[in-house]
């Protein structure tokens, strides 16, 4: 009997430690540990559901680089329209209000963690640029 079957049966795997478990206890001790192993299945599938957001790797990726080499947070990061529409749902999802602009050029700005992200519907859908500032 290995340790975590003693600490995750409760007292089913007290008991299996005692050598009080008969056929029946075992059986509901195996039927649980699968029911414990579907549900941690589930809730593994729909965190990665909800909170895969790739793009945001990729626009936290690009602002590290640049602070890194900047000692500060990029200014602006271009961004494609799929990446844009995936981070306005993330906005919606997590209930945060979007602070969307539109420039006098007419392009379309979200602000995201210190970083102006703008709007590139031009290039490909899943575009994330490189940061940088407004001097030039």
């Amino acid at each position: 009997m290995e340790r975590r079957d003693v600490v995750g049966g409760g007292l089913l795997g007290l008991t299996a430690l005692l050598g009080t478990a008969g056929p029946a206890a075992a059986a509901q001790q195996r039927d649980d540990r699968e029911t414990a192993a579907a549900i941690d299945r589930l809730r593994q599938a729909i965190e990665e559901r909800l909170d895969s957001f790739p793009e945001l790797t990729e626009i936290r990726t690009a602002q590290r680089t640049y602070l890194k080499a900047n000692a500060r947070y990029p200014e602006f990061i271009e961004i494609g329209l799929s990446v844009w529409d995936r981070l306005y749902d993330w906005h919606v999802r997590h209930q945060v209000q979007p602070a969307i602009t539109r420039q006098d050029d007419g392009r379309y700005t979200m602000v995201f963690m210190f970083t102006t992200l703008v709007l590139r519907p031009e290039l490909m859908d899943n575009y994330v640029g490189f940061g940088f500032d407004g001097r030039g």
